[in-house]
């Protein structure tokens, strides 16, 4: 090749690197490349945007570096962890049934499993049921939990303490051991452990529900307005808007096993916000999922403490150990 040749096709090929170069830059800031109409968009290395197409979020890292440094920096760590407790034989679809519980809740706990929250088939689910702790400031229920571990194998515990922020903790790390560890469920249900769960007019649910896979299922909270005060309170310098994304609302909802890639993907890159279903909420709307609303998901208890209700609820919160086994008997 002459000299001539050989300048021209080094200037050509600086030319298609360049423009190759400014088409990436241009492509990685437009609205909509990683979550089509969600979409993140970062502005600056600290702040990202999310939007809805009704409000638009700004979440700031370093406001919440600056007011929740554990729940940003805590590299998840499991003091317990099942073995193979995703694994069964091929056939039935998993339905993991995940329960948010304190160590010192042993008591819920053990109504649970001598009612709903047991492995069994249902419904043409294969359930398997998982309790999801942080660790204990007491050693004896420390103990206990760990005797439960050994009997039942049931128990995810990481190495964070207890406390009503870090519940977001537990989502975020409860997404990264789904992804790594329980890649074959095919729907995860989440709740808490005053929970009592139909099991068999959830199966029917899920069954029945057209594209089910493709949504969060839930109590839907429509862009709850943010409060100020109280146990729920948020800081305006930390999320200065007034309303937030929808969200399942944390006392029970169902996530298909489809979708937890994009929402462990999610997590990787917003900060953790200290009300752990609404962190859900911003890592839904990053991720492109869209939300089922059912109102019979009773995430604040029920209006008659009645057998038919029961029957016809997906989920009630709010219910005492004695009642919980008396309605699941008489169901």
């Amino acid at each position: 090749m002459r000299r001539g040749q050989q300048i021209w096709v080094v200037l050509g090929g600086i030319i298609v690197l360049s423009l190759f170069t400014s088409l990436t830059s241009r492509l990685t800031q437009q609205p909509g490349i990683w979550t089509s109409d969600r979409y993140l968009r970062p502005l600056d290395s600290n702040i990202t945007t999310l939007t809805d197409g009704t409000f638009t979020f700004r979440l700031d890292r370093s406001a919440y570096d600056a007011a929740f440094p554990h729940l940003q920096r805590y590299t998840c760590r499991e003091e317990i962890a099942p073995e193979g407790l995703c694994q069964g034989p091929a056939g039935a679809p998993l339905l993991l049934l995940a329960v948010k519980s304190h160590p010192a809740s042993g008591g819920r706990r053990a109504a649970l499993r001598r009612t709903w929250a047991r492995p069994r088939e249902m419904g043409g689910f294969r359930l398997r049921p998982v309790f999801l702790m942080a660790t204990a400031s007491d050693h004896r229920h420390a103990r206990l939990v760990q005797l439960e571990s050994d009997t039942f194998g049931d128990v995810l515990m990481w190495d964070f303490v207890e406390s009503h922020h870090n519940l977001s903790l537990k989502e975020r790390c409860f997404l990264q051991w789904l992804h790594r560890h329980c890649p074959q469920a095919a729907y995860v249900f989440k709740g808490d452990d005053d929970l009592f769960v139909n099991l068999k007019a959830l199966t029917v649910y899920l069954s029945q529900t057209p594209n089910a896979s493709c949504f969060i299922h839930g109590n839907i909270q429509n862009h709850s307005t943010v409060m100020r005060r109280g146990k729920y309170a948020v800081p305006q310098t930390l999320y200065s808007m007034g309303h937030y994304p929808n969200f399942a609302s944390g006392g029970g909802f169902i996530m298909p096993g489809a979708s937890v890639a994009a929402l462990y993907a999610a997590s990787l890159r917003l900060p953790v916000f200290p009300l752990d279903d609404v962190y859900l909420g911003f890592l839904t709307l990053a991720a492109g999922l869209p939300h089922q609303h059912d109102s019979r998901f009773r995430v604040w208890g029920i209006p008659e403490d009645k057998l038919q209700v029961y029957r016809g609820s997906l989920t009630v919160h709010g219910v005492s150990m004695e009642r919980m086994e008396q309605v699941w008997q008489a169901l």
